[in-house]
């Protein structure tokens, strides 16, 4: 479901069930890690993202999200941990999300940061659309903390008493991507629609997305627009609608020298319809082209992350890892 470089050679590796695994990538060396946290590996919840700030070092913080049980079918918690060895220890909850549900459905959740010291991570609907525009919980939310789960006292709610202080924007479906331009200090993010409507955005704090009061999607049970449509006053445009749905299940934004001509281009992995999509985009942040990639592969591609070569590595449902790198001059 995750993956993360904790060195130049080894790549941590989260399952969905539980598990965490560090891959070599040298060696070609799967060893597993002890250490995980017990989670509802229940409908859509499980183990979810892992990842490490861009200034991690051997011994620093790791970060995970991931499903736990309580209340109604599980919630989505931030947590991290440090790796001694093959044994994760320290183990911290940072946020335990005010998300629960009588639903198995969408819990998010992938995790970005900031060069400010800023961590952030999605939670979805939770299959109870109303509540992503119920700011007294993180459902449909992104929540924007310190790395040690402090809250920022610039987040955009804090001088609202009837709003979570965690809450950097709503009105989200399900975020399935993440990814944070340094460069630009813009935050990104790839969330399914229902019946079409995937949608990329650019994420500004205290804004509302929309969902489920307006969008692209169609009602899964006919051709009913979701939501009373596709604009509100208020709320806000996506730079990137799907219509068909890709079902994106991850997000990133490339920064290597191996691939120039992808520098500064937004990738998400494509569940359902089975490639890698990348975006180019404007200076202004507009979405100005699209690429189907690997459409051949006929994957499922869940989860991506650049090597610290610049090299593109993902993972499929069907449990492979795969990299691309440049072709050898002859």
């Amino acid at each position: 479901w995750g993956l993360a470089f904790i060195s130049k050679t080894q790549l941590l590796i989260t399952e969905r069930e539980g598990s965490i695994k560090l891959l070599d990538i040298q060696r070609n060396t799967l060893t597993p890690v002890q250490g995980a946290p017990a989670v509802l590996a229940k409908g859509q919840g499980g183990l979810m993202d892992v990842a490490v700030p861009p200034d991690f070092t051997a011994g620093d913080w790791i970060y995970f999200t991931f499903v736990r049980a309580g209340d109604g079918d599980g919630v989505t918690v931030l947590a991290r941990a440090k790796l001694s060895s093959n044994k994760l220890v320290q183990w911290q909850d940072l946020l335990e999300t005010r998300s629960a549900t009588g639903t198995g459905y969408h819990f998010g959740s992938r995790i970005a940061f900031d060069e400010k010291g800023y961590v952030y991570f999605g939670v979805g609907d939770r299959g109870e659309r109303p509540m992503a525009q119920n700011l007294s919980n993180h459902v449909g939310g992104v929540m924007r903390l310190y790395r040690d789960g402090r809250v920022p006292e610039d987040n955009p709610f804090m001088k609202r008493d009837d709003v979570l202080p965690e809450i950097w924007s709503y009105g989200h479906r399900n975020p399935q991507g993440m990814a944070y331009d340094e460069a630009q200090k813009r935050l990104w993010l790839i969330e399914h629609g229902p019946r079409g409507g995937d949608e990329i955005n650019l994420v500004l704090p205290g804004r509302n997305y929309g969902w489920p009061v307006i969008s692209y999607g169609k009602e899964y049970w006919g051709p009913k627009a979701v939501g009373e449509g596709t604009h509100r006053e208020g709320m806000e445009q996506p730079i990137k609608q799907y219509t068909p749905s890709i079902a994106p299940g991850s997000l990133l934004l490339y920064s290597g020298n191996s691939f120039p001509a992808w520098r500064g281009n937004l990738f998400a992995g494509a569940l359902k319809l089975r490639h890698l999509n990348r975006v180019s985009l404007s200076e202004d942040g507009k979405a100005i082209g699209e690429e189907r990639l690997l459409t051949e592969l006929g994957e499922r591609i869940r989860a991506l992350t650049q090597g610290p070569q610049g090299w593109l590595y993902f993972s499929t449902d069907s449990g492979k890892i795969y990299v691309i790198k440049p072709v050898a001059k002859s």
